[in-house]
C-alpha cells in the first residue's frame, strides 16, 4: 500500500489539501462579513467537531454550542449580534470537523442543504441586494483561483522540472508508429522527435503530449507539429489515438525519451545492478546513477540510442562509455581508476552480448489479443526469478536463478501467465515447483496483497525447456487494430509443457540462442525464395526424462521471413534511464511568473471543463476520477519530488476545486449563482418546490460521484494503480 508508506508525504498533503479547502470557504467567509451577513459557522472539513473556537470562549474539544446554550438559554443562532457583542462574544465558531473532506460556511438565512432556511433579517443572507449575494457566492472560486496564481508564480519563480515534449519509444503498431506525414516525409514518428504542438496547442512537457492525446476529440484526428532532429522545417503529422488497454486513456503509444543517466531511486536500483551483472557493465564499475556517454565512440542524446545500437548490431557486442560519478553524488571513489577530482570518471565497458530479441509478438492464447509472450515458432520460456527483493515475504524461500515449473497445478506457465497467475492467490501462500541448481524442489511461496511475490522475473534463456506451447500469433502483429490470428507451426503436435528441444536439423542445442541460430541457419537457403523449409525437431520431456522423440514440420514463407528478421535488444533497456527532462521557469523575472501562472491556471481551467465534456462523449471513464484519497495518493509520489512539485500539484489542485465548485450543479457555488441570476432576471427566486427538487438531484449526483470516485481510489490503493 503505496500510500501509506511515507507519513510525512501523506501530512504534506493533506495539510495543504485542507488549506485550499479552508482557503475556498475564507473566500465567502470574507465576501460575506463585507456584505454585512452575519456567519454563524466556517469550518474545514465534515462530520463531528473535532476543535472549535469561538471569541470570548477560546478553544473547545466538540462545538462550543452547548456554552452558548447554557449561558444565553437558546441555541447560538437565536441569540441576537448586538447581544453577543456586549458580552463580548464572537457570532462565529470557528472549527475542524473529523473528516477532511471538504469545509463550509453557514451564514444566516443560507443553507446549501436546506432551501426553506431562510431570513428576513438585517443581517441575513436574503436581505442581501442580488449583486452582493453573487459576490458571496463566487468569492471562495475566485479566492481559489487567486491562490493557484500565486503558487504557480512561487514554483516557476524557483523553477519545475518535467519530463521533456520528446518522444522515446514508439509501440509497434500504435496510432504514433502508423501516423500519416502531411509533408511527403515518411509515416511515423520516431524516438528523438519534439512535439511542438498538437491541433495548434503549444507542447511544453511531455505530460502536455498525453493529456493532449487523452483529451481529443473523438470524431477528428490530431495534428502534431514535430521538430525532428537533422531535418530543417518542422513536419505535420495526422494521428488517430485510440484507448490505451493499461491507462483506460486514448493514446498516440509513445513513451518520454530517457536520457543517459541509470535510474538510482531504491525501488528500482537492486533490478538495475542485477541487470549491470548479468551484462558484466557492473565489474567495470557501472552502478545506478551512472552516466551513458558514448555508444561505439558516438555521443549519444538520449538512451534509446542504446536500444538503435543493439537493434543494428547483428548480434554483434557494443562498446559503452560511462559516467561512473552518480548525479546525486559530488564525486565517485569507488574507482581504482585515477582522474582528476571535479570530472567525471569515464570508462570503456567490457563488450555487452546483446540479448537476442525472439518473436516478441505472440498473443497468449488464455488472454485477449494484445498481450503478448516471448517465443520462437511456438515453443515459450519458462519464468526464471532474476532477484528477490530485499522486503519480499519469499526472502530465503526463493533464490536468484530459480525457474518455475509450476504454479500449484499449472505445470510451465509462460511468462507472460506468470504475474496473472500470481495474482489470484493475493494474500495467501502458493505452490511452487522450481529448478535450483540443477535440483527439482517444491516450495511454498508468499503472495503479497497485490498479489506480488516482490521478485524480478524474466525469461530462462539458458534453459531450452519450453513452458506451455503458444497455439496462435497474430496474423499482423504491428496492426493495433488486427485480431486475426494463425495457428504457429507447433500448434498441431499438441506438445505438454515442460518439453525440452533437443535439435534441429541434427544440430544439438543448449540454449534458446542456439536455437535461434540453428533455425536462421536450417531457413537460410529458403529466405527470399518464396519456399517453405521443412525442420526435424527432437524433443523429450523435461521432468518425466522420457525417450526422445522426432517429429517434422513444416515452415512457410511468410515464418521464415520472420525467423530471417528477428532483431537483438539490449540488455539494458532504455526504461531503466531517467526521463530526459526540462525546466519551467521564469528565471527570476516575476513578470514572466505572473504570465506563466495565469496562463497555466487558464489551461487547467479549460482542461476540467474539457475533461467533463469527454467524460459525456465516453472517451474518458469514470474510473480515471480520482477523489480525497486518490489524491493523497498522487500527492505523496509528487512530495517525493520536491517542493516546487508539491507547490505546481497544489496550484492544479486547486484549480480543479475553483472549476468544479462553478458547475451547474445545485448545492454547489455554481448552482446557487444560477438561482440569484434567475432571481436577478425575474425579481424572485425560483420556488421552493424547484430548490428542494434540485437540492436532492444534486445531493444524489454529487453523492454517487462521491461514491464512484472513493471505490476507484481504493481500488488504486490496493491494487497500487
Amino acid at each position: 500500500m503505496e500510500l501509506l508508506s511515507n507519513t510525512s508525504n501523506i501530512a504534506l498533503i493533506v495539510i495543504g489539501f485542507g488549506l485550499l479547502i479552508a482557503i475556498h470557504e475564507f473566500g465567502h467567509f470574507i465576501a460575506a462579513r463585507w456584505a454585512g451577513i452575519r456567519v454563524e459557522s466556517f469550518a474545514v472539513g465534515m462530520g463531528p467537531t473535532v476543535l472549535a473556537y469561538r471569541r470570548g470562549l477560546g478553544v473547545r474539544f466538540g462545538s462550543t454550542a452547548p456554552d452558548i446554550k447554557t449561558r444565553y438559554g437558546a441555541e447560538p443562532e437565536k441569540i441576537p449580534t448586538a447581544e453577543l457583542h456586549a458580552d463580548g462574544v464572537g457570532e462565529t465558531e470557528y472549527s475542524l470537523r473529523l473528516l477532511p473532506i471538504g469545509g463550509f460556511v453557514r451564514m444566516k438565512g443560507q443553507e446549501d442543504m436546506d432551501p426553506t432556511s431562510t431570513s428576513d433579517a438585517i443581517d441575513g443572507y436574503g436581505s442581501k441586494p442580488v449583486w452582493k449575494r453573487m459576490i458571496v457566492v463566487s468569492a471562495g472560486v475566485i479566492l481559489n483561483l487567486i491562490t493557484a496564481v500565486i503558487l504557480f508564480v512561487v514554483a516557476f519563480m524557483i523553477g519545475v522540472k518535467f519530463e521533456a515534449p520528446i518522444i522515446g519509444a514508439v509501440r509497434p503498431g500504435s496510432p504514433a508508429a502508423t501516423a500519416r506525414n502531411l509533408d511527403g516525409a515518411p509515416n511515423g514518428l520516431l524516438p528523438g522527435d519534439q512535439i511542438d504542438s498538437i491541433n495548434g496547442d503549444p507542447m511544453t512537457t511531455f505530460a502536455d503530449i498525453q493529456i493532449g492525446a487523452a483529451m481529443s476529440h473523438p470524431d477528428h484526428e490530431s495534428i502534431l507539429q514535430v521538430t525532428r532532429p537533422g531535418v530543417a522545417t518542422p513536419l505535420r503529422f495526422e494521428v488517430a489515438p485510440i484507448k490505451d488497454a493499461t491507462s483506460g486513456l486514448r493514446s498516440f503509444g509513445v513513451a518520454p525519451a530517457r536520457s543517459g543517466i541509470l535510474a538510482d531511486q531504491k525501488d528500482v536500483a537492486p533490478m538495475i545492478e542485477n541487470m549491470l551483472d548479468k551484462s558484466g557493465l557492473r565489474a567495470a564499475g557501472v552502478k545506478p546513477g551512472s552516466t551513458l556517454t558514448a555508444i561505439n565512440g558516438v555521443a549519444i542524446a538520449n538512451a534509446e540510442a542504446l536500444d538503435l545500437a543493439f537493434k543494428n548490431s547483428n548480434g554483434k557486442s557494443v562498446v559503452t562509455t560511462w559516467s561512473l560519478t552518480s548525479h546525486s553524488e559530488i564525486n565517485d571513489t569507488t574507482s581504482s581508476n585515477t582522474s582528476p577530482a571535479k570530472e567525471a570518471l569515464t570508462v570503456v565497458s567490457a563488450p555487452m552480448s546483446p540479448e537476442p530479441k525472439f518473436e516478441d509478438l505472440f498473443p497468449s492464447d488464455s488472454k485477449s489479443i494484445g498481450e503478448y509472450d516471448l517465443g520462437l515458432i511456438g515453443f515459450s520460456p519458462l519464468a526464471r526469478i532474476d532477484y528477490v527483493q530485499k522486503t519480499s515475504p519469499n526472502q530465503g524461500i526463493l533464490q536468484a536463478g530459480d525457474i518455475v515449473l509450476a504454479i500449484e497445478d499449472r505445470s510451465g506457465p509462460r511468462l507472460g501467465e506468470f504475474r496473472s497467475l500470481i495474482e489470484t492467490y493475493a494474500n495467501r501462500a502458493v505452490q511452487l515447483k522450481i529448478l535450483r541448481a540443477g535440483e527439482i524442489r517444491s516450495i511454498n511461496a508468499r503472495a503479497d496483497r497485490q498479489g506480488h511475490l516482490d521478485v524480478l522475473v524474466g525469461p530462462a534463456w539458458n534453459l531450452l525447456v519450453s513452458a506451455r506451447v503458444i497455439d496462435r500469433v497474430l496474423e499482423n502483429p504491428l496492426d493495433s487494430k488486427s485480431t486475426q490470428t494463425v495457428a504457429t507451426p507447433i500448434a498441431s503436435l499438441e506438445l505438454r509443457p515442460l518439453t525440452k528441444i533437443i535439435s534441429i536439423n541434427d544440430i544439438t542445442l543448449t540454449d534458446w540462442a542456439s536455437m535461434r541460430d540453428a533455425l536462421w541457419v536450417t531457413t537460410a537457403t529458403a529466405f527470399g525464395k518464396n519456399t517453405p523449409a521443412t525442420l526435424n525437431i527432437s524433443f523429450q520431456n523435461f521432468v518425466a526424462n522420457s525417450p526422445v522423440k522426432s517429429t517434422v514440420i513444416t515452415l512457410s514463407a511468410a515464418e521464415i521471413n520472420d525467423i530471417q528478421n528477428l532483431g537483438w535488444s539490449s540488455p539494458l533497456p532504455s526504461e531503466l534511464f531517467e526521463p530526459q527532462m526540462i525546466t519551467r521557469s521564469a528565471h527570476g523575472n516575476p513578470v514572466l511568473a505572473a504570465t506563466m501562472g495565469f496562463t497555466e491556471t487558464k489551461k487547467l481551467a479549460v482542461l476540467t471543463w474539457l475533461t467533463l465534456d469527454r467524460l459525456a462523449r465516453g472517451t474518458v471513464g469514470v474510473e480515471q476520477l480520482r477523489g480525497p484519497v486518490g489524491i493523497v495518493q498522487v500527492g505523496t509520489r509528487v512530495a517525493d519530488r520536491g517542493m516546487t512539485y508539491l507547490l505546481f500539484f497544489l496550484a492544479m489542485i486547486s484549480v480543479n476545486l475553483a472549476v468544479l465548485n462553478f458547475l451547474p450543479l445545485p448545492i454547489v457555488d455554481g448552482g446557487l449563482f444560477l438561482f440569484l441570476l434567475y432571481e436577478g432576471c425575474f425579481r424572485r427566486p425560483p420556488s421552493l418546490r424547484f430548490q428542494n427538487a434540485a437540492t436532492l438531484v444534486g445531493l444524489a449526483f454529487l453523492g454517487s460521484l462521491f461514491v464512484v470516485t472513493f471505490y476507484n481510489d481504493v481500488v488504486r490503493l490496493f491494487t497500487g494503480g
